[in-house]
């Protein structure tokens, strides 16, 4: 019986780095070895399946011969690994998600963050974890769903264990979450919707084009992992109602700078959505819901009042309420749902977690 494992790490970027600095750091009981670290022009790839240090990994990687390597490289190589492997994606890399299939097929195990294989189209879903069963390959993917907070597992756990659920209902974008604590107060608010997106840009919580948040398509992704979870089969994304903040005609302008010069003749609408929710001591959020006793699922604006959990949420945290048979007031998992290192130690998590079970 094997007692270690080795891991391969795909994505060098800020997630990326942040998950081999606390790998490095971090003890655990778990023996492993490193035996590749790839970036897109670049990999560090271990010799006869010896452990690469990571201690000054990124010189190696920046002064390493090998260039980019295709995915059926990197799969061919580690199955001929003596030891079980988890392969760790840190992109976002929608190429390298469709290749989950292959890699689960072959054994290969996988923990990541990367939203794009769990929520694009169902065949893909049940394609890795129908492989996963067969070969024996696990796959962890808390992160894509409120970065380091326990929503996947709780789900999982809630389910394995008997329970029912009847509603999810969750802010789930770290981005829309600041938007919208800012935009819609209890106490009432006169802030501009577009100045608040502009600021949220400014602090770096948006995409650099601000548009990609406001499609409310990553919730739909994230909606659409915790749906299928719950035991609907969503095709897709965009298989169910999803309120988009883009107005019509800003949809095709040419960039995010020309976008955010124009938002604000767009302004009034959502004024007046907000100052009426005021009126009613309620609050504007932007929340993705599942109703298994309706069988509906949906994406977009919802009121709270004020003794909701959701009116008082602070800054970009996110939150998720669980109703099930056996919690009727709602178990709410809430915390910072974004942001490098708390996505990281996420992945990091579930790393271990495969770990113990393949190192047995």
């Amino acid at each position: 019986m094997s007692k270690a494992v080795n891991i391969a790490i795909i994505g060098t970027g800020l997630v990326g780095k942040a998950f081999i600095n606390q790998l490095a750091a971090v003890k655990s009981s778990i023996a492993y070895n490193v035996v590749l670290i790839a970036r897109s022009s670049k990999t560090l790839i271990s010799k006869d399946f010896k452990p690469l240090s990571l201690t000054n990994w990124e010189s190696e990687l920046n002064s390493s011969p090998v260039g980019a390597m295709s995915f059926t490289e990197i799969n061919d190589f580690l199955k001929k690994s003596p030891l079980p492997v988890i392969l760790v994606d840190n992109t976002s890399n929608e190429a390298l998600a469709n290749e989950y299939p292959t890699f689960v097929n072959s054994g290969i195990s996988i923990a990541t963050p990367n939203k794009k294989a769990f929520s694009s189209d169902l065949k893909t879903w049940e394609a890795i974890f129908g492989g996963a069963e067969k070969s024996g390959a696990l796959v962890y993917h808390e992160a894509t769903v409120g970065a380091g907070l326990p929503v996947i597992s709780t789900l999982n756990d809630l389910i394995a264990t008997g329970d029912e659920v009847e509603t999810v209902e969750g802010i789930v974008s770290g981005t829309l979450s600041y938007i919208f604590n800012e935009f819609s107060t209890l106490s009432g608010s006169d802030v501009k919707f577009s100045d608040v997106v502009t600021k949220a840009k400014q602090l770096g919580y948006t995409e650099p084009d601000p548009r990609e948040d406001l499609n409310g398509l990553d919730v739909a992704r994230k909606v659409t992992i915790l749906a299928r979870l719950s035991g609907f089969d969503v095709e897709s994304p965009t298989a169910f109602p999803v309120q988009s903040l883009i107005p019509k005609p800003l949809e095709t302008a040419s960039s995010a700078d020309e976008f955010l010069q124009k938002l604000p003749e767009y302004d009034a609408d959502l004024a007046k959505l907000r100052d009426e929710a005021f009126a009613e001591k309620k609050v504007l959020r932007f929340v993705g819901s599942i109703n298994k006793g309706t069988g509906k699922v949906e994406v977009g604006i919802q009121k709270y009042d004020a003794s909701h959990p959701f009116a008082s949420l602070k800054g970009s945290d996110n939150i998720i309420a669980f109703k099930t048979k056996r919690y009727p007031n709602p178990l709410v998992i809430q915390g910072a749902g974004a942001g490098d290192e708390v996505t990281a130690a996420g992945v990091l998590a579930d790393v271990f977690k495969a770990a113990q079970r393949l190192a047995k």
